[in-house]
């Protein structure tokens, strides 16, 4: 036990010393993260002006840092989409441009790594919000400006390794189905055969006093389970998950058949609400991530073959559901069920007494073991059905009957 203790003791002292040594780094997280959550960019609406001004300021920092332009107009890449106006309406609202911000490190070698974070976010809530007040900016500081930053930061951490190019990817339309990242794996500006892989950063500026770090995209290659524990001496706890398919830019490259990595440190009460502010971020958690990540890339020169594999639970659809109970799921946690993270007020888990910190167990007759035996369940049902669902509430088992608002 002293053994373990100290051992602990010395990896949070060497990151306090990573940290303190690079506090000229952590001032431009702070900086970047200040401006692209501030009010004067309004949420950073895909189609808005302050999108706009947003990929100016992502385009200047990649000037400043010498990379090169790689889009298909300089820095910059246009896509044309059209969105609904609701994530699960299909009532078209309008047609909107996006920009992709597209920088590159040129090393003349043969591989590429992509490294990728959505710059987007919801404006004033009119799409996607959890907001339950009036229409306020969504400034979107952890989600995604925390990853932008650590993907602006990566570009001089990784000039002296020169085993790879680089392909650095602000991408647009995240909010509203991945658009951006989409429209770049259809519309590519390099040979996408000579990826190695591709890593994304989406909501990374919350990392808790339990150092947890999510990795989603683990089985998209047999190298990346050793490779992430051996880069690891950061302290992490890796909560690591094997689909390369989830609700980030990383999967349009996993269709694409190119191993993925995204970095999550996890679901708050604060997502997609106007709270989610510069206040909360965690800046020596973003630095450390940067590290990991910088680790990850330099470990992996001397793997021969970075293979590609495809996944379980990607080859079939995700369950479509009509209903929702309300609830933010605790995307961190891995033991049996689904832990509650946050409950929306005035929608069914709030209505009938589902809390956070409850563990469902069970919706109806589907036994929940994990997120998609959750939405499995949900999809059995309509609005008006009623049905029990059964929590673990702390070490009580409850049975709570409710009704599909």
């Amino acid at each position: 036990m002293k053994k373990i203790t100290l051992s602990i003791l010395l990896l949070a002292f060497s990151n306090f010393l990573l940290i303190a040594q690079n506090n000229e780094v952590l001032d431009k997280m702070i900086e970047e993260v200040n401006y692209l959550a501030s009010d004067k960019l309004e949420g950073r609406e895909t189609g808005t002006e302050s999108e706009k001004l947003a990929a100016r300021y992502i385009r200047d920092k990649f000037k400043e840092y010498n990379v090169l332009p790689k889009g298909t107009d300089g820095y910059f890449q246009y896509f044309e989409a059209t969105i609904k106006s609701q994530p699960h309406s299909e009532v078209v609202e309008k047609k909107i441009n996006g920009i992709n911000v597209i920088g590159y490190l040129d090393n003349t070698q043969k591989e590429t790594v992509v490294i990728g974070a959505h710059y987007d976010h919801l404006g004033y809530g009119h799409y996607g919000s959890l907001n339950d007040g009036d229409k306020e900016i969504h400034n979107g500081a952890d989600d995604n400006a925390s990853g932008v930053s650590v993907l602006i930061n990566l570009v001089n951490e990784l000039s002296e390794n020169k085993n790879y190019n680089y392909l650095f990817i602000a991408f647009s339309g995240e909010e509203h189905g991945l658009l951006g990242s989409s429209y770049y794996a259809k519309n590519p500006t390099i040979d996408l055969s000579t990826v190695r892989f591709m890593i994304n950063f989406d909501m990374v500026g919350r990392l808790n006093d339990e150092n947890v770090l999510a990795l989603n995209g683990v089985g998209t290659s047999s190298c990346w389970d050793s490779l992430t524990d051996k880069a690891n001496r950061y302290n992490f706890k890796l909560k690591k998950s094997d689909s390369g398919v989830g609700p980030s830019d990383h999967t349009s490259f996993y269709l694409q058949n190119i191993p993925v990595l995204h970095l999550f440190t996890g679901q708050h009460e604060d997502y997609h609400k106007p709270t989610d502010d510069v206040d909360k971020i965690n800046f020596n958690g973003m630095y450390l991530i940067m590290s990991y990540v910088s680790n990850i890339i330099e470990k992996s020169v001397i793997i021969d073959d970075f293979d590609f594999k495809e996944t379980v639970n990607d080859t079939g659809s995700t369950p479509k559901f009509k209903v929702t109970l309300g609830v933010m799921p605790d995307y961190l946690y891995d033991g049996i069920g689904l832990r509650i993270d946050g409950v929306s007020k005035n929608k069914t888990a709030d209505k009938f007494g589902i809390l956070k910190g409850d563990i469902v167990l069970k919706l109806g007759t589907i036994e929940v073991t994990d997120i998609f035996k959750y939405m499995q369940g949900l999809s059995k049902f309509e609005v008006g059905d009623s049905t029990t669902v059964r929590v673990k509430r702390q070490e009580e088992i409850i049975d709570i009957s409710i009704i599909f608002q």
